[in-house]
């Protein structure tokens, strides 16, 4: 199965994770497919925190491609961030 999850990059204590498509046997930090985009958890205020590419997730999703429940969460954050 192809699953759209968080990817852990980044230093000890400051954490950097790509939103890749991966095989779900693949490890975590392993072999990807694709990379949709990133998350900074800790941006400061003047840096991106978050980026997606919308239209390579739907196409994912539209494949059977499962996304992970925190994937799930930053999609939903990143819409309402474009909407205001």
């Amino acid at each position: 199965m192809v699953v759209i999850r968080l990817s852990r990059g980044g230093a000890k204590a400051r954490p950097f994770y790509n939103i890749v498509v991966a095989d779900k046997r693949v490890r975590r930090d392993g072999r990807f497919i694709e990379r949709l985009g990133f998350y900074n958890p800790s941006a400061k205020d003047g840096e991106e925190g978050l980026r997606i590419a919308q239209d390579r997730l739907t196409y994912w999703k539209s494949v059977g491609a499962q996304s992970s429940p925190t994937v799930d969460r930053l999609v939903k954050q990143a819409a309402a961030k474009q909407a205001a």
